[in-house]
């Protein structure tokens, strides 16, 4: 290191650091993070994510009731309706974010072979279309997103 010092160690308090990967757990979902997405946008109901999603209205309403829980997204009743919004903008900055980075780099940026060549895959659903939605947004029995098991 230039001058012979190393830089004084990062220190987090434990509580920051669980509230930090509670707000993860609760992003890391593909169809919670396209709520997230779509909220960026305006308030909406459930039908509308539904609409906009192509998920079951039963489905949209299990990962909505996360986003609650977490504090990301709030709720106002309109009648027999709840207009869904998001309580801030921090979870769409990291959401944009994630999905940003998730794209990866460009080819000519050195990237792998098999990251610029191979399709993108949910680990739920399979192939997704070329704009991300539409094999993404296919309905699948389970809100969570469980990595596939290697064999070994």
């Amino acid at each position: 290191m230039p001058g012979g010092h190393a830089p004084a160690p990062v220190r987090y308090r434990a509580g920051d650091l669980d509230s930090a990967c509670e707000l993860l757990r609760a992003l890391g979902a593909p169809h919670r993070l396209a709520i997230v997405l779509e909220l960026s946008r305006g308030t909406l109901c459930v039908h509308e994510l539904v609409d906009a999603l192509g998920i079951s209205q039963s489905l949209a309403s299990q990962h909505l009731r996360v986003l609650r829980a977490s504090g990301l997204v709030t709720g106002v009743r309109r009648g027999k309706e709840t207009a869904y919004s998001l309580a801030g903008g921090h979870a769409v900055r990291i959401a944009q974010d994630a999905l940003a980075h998730g794209s990866g780099p460009a080819p000519s940026q050195g990237s792998p072979t098999w990251w610029s060549s191979a399709p993108p895959v949910s680990a739920s659903t399979g192939p997704l279309s070329a704009d991300g939605r539409a094999g993404l947004m296919a309905e699948a029995g389970d809100p969570e997103v469980r990595p596939a098991s290697s064999a070994g």
